[in-house]
């Protein structure tokens, strides 16, 4: 058996097993029952200073940003 069937063989029927077990585990990891808070957090996060500029210690300091 030549290494291209060997790998052909291969990615037919374990690595889609893995792929398909790695899906798996990314969706349950997404819809688990404790990550909603994490989840609603992200998405609120691009309106956190919509209200109030963002308070003077979460802006970076000028003098330690390099300039390209």
């Amino acid at each position: 058996m030549d290494v291209y069937s060997l790998l052909r063989h291969f990615a037919d029927s374990w690595m889609l097993l893995f792929m398909t077990l790695v899906f798996v585990g990314v969706v349950f990891y997404a819809f688990r029952p404790g990550s909603r808070k994490a989840q609603n957090e992200a998405a609120m996060s691009i309106f956190r200073n919509e209200t109030r500029p963002a308070a003077s210690g979460a802006e970076p300091d000028a003098s330690k940003l390099k300039e390209a």
